[in-house]
């Protein structure tokens, strides 16, 4: 059986590309920004922009499961540097269409900061006539060249031995990086070099076997001088990183397009869920309806 599977606050379509590779059959996905749609929709995905807070759950197609990937921007711990780590009411709105779709399977993630919001997890957790299991940390790190964890929650109508995540062959640091970098580097960059910022930019070295880059962000869209890369070729031996770069370390292939200025794409790689990540929790999805 191939389980069909809507998706909400979808972005650029990261998490569904990975349940995608896994076979799952993706047939709605949900999210707020219209570019971000049109670059999912640039790869082959059914996104409908959409505020899912004033959206009726009776629009959405009948499914098999349901996977949501709501924003983790105030639930993660340095939001507390700005005193916004508040969490948010988006859950709810997802907790809405599970509640009237009662689908066979649910899946949510974000980061593991949610963990320190017990009516956030008491909601996603003890949702009655469903069986869930949590898995924290999962890390990217297992598949890809990148530090980044996140929290996965998944219930099930019928109890389930869910598998946790196994490491393969990593993909190393080296592998991701272009041949021919093309990158635009703002003064701003060179400034941080020079002290002119509160803190130095996290630099990552690809000949270094193990060396990972850090968690990509979506800030990365307005302050490229935050993470950079070794690289011989350019002044002071580093750069940012490029967009295909920074795509790669979320495991996206490169055939993935992007239709969009490279600033929107470093936001929405940022805000994308890793793909071997999706791809497991596809896998898993498979296994359970069959």
């Amino acid at each position: 059986m191939i389980p069909s599977l809507n998706s909400y606050f979808s972005g650029a379509g990261l998490m569904d590309e990975g349940l995608r590779r896994a076979g799952v059959n993706v047939q709605q996905s949900f999210e707020i920004d219209e570019d971000a749609c049109k670059v999912a929709r640039s790869n082959g995905h059914n996104s409908t922009t959409c505020d899912i807070t004033q959206k009726l759950v009776q629009s959405d197609q009948d499914c098999d499961a349901m996977v949501a990937t709501y924003p983790c921007t105030k639930y993660s711990t340095i939001a507390d540097i700005h005193g916004t780590r508040t969490g948010d009411e988006l859950y709810l709105h997802f907790l809405r269409h599970l509640a009237v779709k009662r689908p066979e399977v649910y899946v949510a993630e974000n980061v593991p900061g949610m963990k320190k919001f017990p009516i956030v997890m008491e909601t996603m957790t003890k949702l009655a006539g469903y069986f869930v299991t949590v898995f924290c940390p999962v890390q990217s790190q297992m598949w890809l060249p990148q530090k980044r964890d996140r929290l996965i929650i998944i219930g099930s109508r019928k109890p389930f031995a869910w598998r946790p995540p196994q490491p393969s062959t990593r993909t190393l640091l080296s592998e991701i990086v272009d041949e021919n970098p093309t990158v635009e580097i703002p003064d701003y960059f060179y400034n941080r070099l020079k002290g002119s910022y509160r803190d130095m930019p996290i630099v990552s070295d690809p000949e270094q076997y193990d060396d990972l880059a850090p968690t990509c962000v979506a800030h990365y869209a307005k302050d490229v001088s935050t993470r950079a890369i070794k690289d011989k070729r350019f002044p002071h031996g580093i750069r940012p990183y490029t967009v295909r770069e920074y795509a790669r370390l979320q495991g996206l292939p490169d055939t993935f397009k992007f239709n969009c200025a490279d600033r929107l794409a470093y936001k929405f790689i940022g805000n994308g869920v890793s793909v071997p990540v999706g791809e497991w929790v596809g896998k898993e999805i498979i296994r359970y309806f069959n």
